[in-house]
């Protein structure tokens, strides 16, 4: 049998584990709370990763975007979509073969204006074979337009035109370029 001394001992020293126990616990939250969202507008509704989308018409595709990552902003002034790295969509022939494509190394779509902002190494192609690249443009959904007041360059099948700045519909197949130069061939 122990002595009376050590289980006083024993006691001593559970009451002293006890207190340091209870002492060490905090009432602090260590997680954030929702208060601590100041600001809902800088925060995505949604927050999409690897997408690709199929656009139809009348039950027959005719766009797929692909993004590797996609962001819409429904609360921020005015409510938008982001695709902070890059965006590229293709447009289908009756055959479902690419007829036109684009890409672009960022994106932003204004909702409100239907105005998409393209830029870094925007490349193009129209359904007659044009390819254009530059490294911003607008397309203005509303005023079915397209255009840029950047340094553009337009590969034709025998020509490069190129310029700074230009206007076109929104199938690139009419376009007027500003301030051109470029090599066009000419036969004899």
């Amino acid at each position: 049998m122990l002595p009376r001394v050590s289980d006083k001992l024993c006691v001593l020293l559970t009451i002293g584990l006890l207190m340091l126990v209870v002492g060490s616990c905090s009432k602090k939250d260590p997680h954030p709370s929702a208060a601590a969202i100041t600001d809902r507008a800088a925060m995505p509704l949604l927050e999409e990763h690897n997408v690709v989308t199929l656009i139809s018409d009348s039950g027959v595709t005719r766009y797929r975007i692909t993004a590797q990552q996609w962001l819409v902003y429904d609360k921020s002034t005015p409510p938008c979509w982001d695709f902070p790295y890059g965006i590229q969509l293709e447009q289908f022939d009756e055959k479902l073969q690419v007829g036109a494509s684009l890409r672009a190394d960022r994106a932003h779509y204004d909702q409100e204006a239907q105005l998409w902002r393209l830029w870094g190494h925007v490349r193009a192609t129209n359904i007659e074979g044009d390819k254009f690249y530059t490294e911003e443009l607008f397309w203005d959904r509303i005023n079915e337009r397209v255009y840029s007041d950047s340094a553009i360059a337009i590969r034709q099948k025998e020509t490069l035109i190129r310029g700074i700045g230009f206007d076109a519909n929104q199938t690139m197949t009419q376009y007027t370029i500003r301030q051109t130069n470029g090599i066009i061939p000419i036969k004899e």
